[in-house]
């Protein structure tokens, strides 16, 4: 099990996406058509802005724009933070991927059916390569600065992958009854559980 540093409630049911843009997190979920900004310290809810299309899923930041997966469309959103407008859309790799995380410099989009991990230029959306995965039921994508983490809500648990081989590493029981989504704040992942609408920031 992983050290729990702190729990709060989701502003939404079914976290669907989660991200952190180096002070906040963004969450968006299924009912309310929104994208909330939340204060990580007390899970308070700062703003609000659209979603590009009802009950999106996954949520990422590049330094500047949210990306977000639209199953509806088969598409990538870039959004304006500021305003929720979109910016443009890249096409899904597949379209069953519900999440994704930036690199730097490139996206990686998790297929939650097919058991893989496709790495992404978001200019083009073009599939840079592929990272078989050994199972399905994959949920949550984040990367740490040297690895990518994933979850499995089969298994229960936040895996390390190495971004090159596909390797899967290190591996530890999550939060929560259903580990969903992921995202890294420079020292500890964030994971929501979209069973009991929270998220928990834990140790890693």
């Amino acid at each position: 099990m992983s050290a729990i540093i702190r729990s709060f409630a989701a502003p939404d049911a079914n976290a669907y996406g989660l991200t952190w843009d180096g002070r906040t997190l963004w969450i968006t979920g299924a009912v309310d058509n929104v994208i909330y900004q939340v204060d990580p310290e007390t899970g308070t809810v700062i703003r609000s802005i659209p979603e590009p299309e009802a009950d999106p899923r996954g949520l990422a930041f590049d330094g500047r724009s949210l990306w977000i997966i639209g199953l509806k469309a088969d598409l990538i959103y870039q959004v304006d933070p500021a305003t929720g407008t979109v910016i443009r859309t890249i096409p899904l790799p597949t379209g069953t991927c519900i999440a994704l995380c930036f690199d730097g410099r490139t996206l990686w989009v998790l297929d939650f059916t097919t058991p893989a991990i496709y790495q992404v230029d978001p200019a083009t959306g073009t599939v840079i390569r592929t990272l078989a995965l050994i199972s399905n039921r994959h949920r949550g994508i984040t990367f740490d600065g040297r690895c990518l983490w994933i979850s499995n809500d089969n298994t229960l648990r936040l895996i390390q992958v190495d971004p090159v081989s596909g390797t899967l590493g290190y591996s530890f029981l999550g939060a929560g009854w259903a580990v969903g989504r992921l995202t890294f704040d420079g020292r500890y992942l964030w994971v929501t559980d979209y069973t009991n609408d929270l998220i928990y920031q834990v140790a890693i």
